[in-house]
């Protein structure tokens, strides 16, 4: 068995959806990566529909958000923050928030997100 899985992109091969690393005994870590499909939308709707392609990403492999360990938050505005703050408020677990991190980049023209997620997975994960 490959100890790597990899969920190609369809229009890039060279890049990836999503992987997974299977530990030798069992569980792993899965991370993926996010950004809205829909670049019309302002930041706290990209950021729904963005997160909304996370846990389309969580439910495949029969995980939820309480198995989120890190995430890389990137915006092309710092300052919009508090924004984005107030739609993770509202989708993460209380009490399951994982090691977040919050930076600005230049991104894409319309991207105004992108999210990359570490998820642990259980020790009899199979996916």
């Amino acid at each position: 068995m490959n100890d790597i899985t990899r969920v190609p992109i369809d229009e890039m091969p060279t890049k990836s959806k999503n992987a997974i690393y299977h530990f030798p005994g069992g569980g792993g870590l899965l991370w993926c990566v996010a950004t809205s499909e829909d670049l019309t939308l302002d930041l706290p709707q990209q950021a729904e529909n963005a997160l909304g392609v996370i846990d389309r990403y969580l439910k495949s492999y029969g995980l939820d958000r309480s198995r989120i360990v890190r995430a890389e938050v990137i915006v092309t505005d710092h300052g919009r923050k508090p924004e984005f703050d107030a739609v993770w408020a509202k989708w993460m677990p209380e009490g399951k928030g994982p090691v977040r991190s919050f930076v600005q980049s230049v991104m894409p023209h319309g991207d105004q997100v992108e999210i990359i997620m570490t998820v642990a997975l259980p020790a009899d994960f199979k996916g």
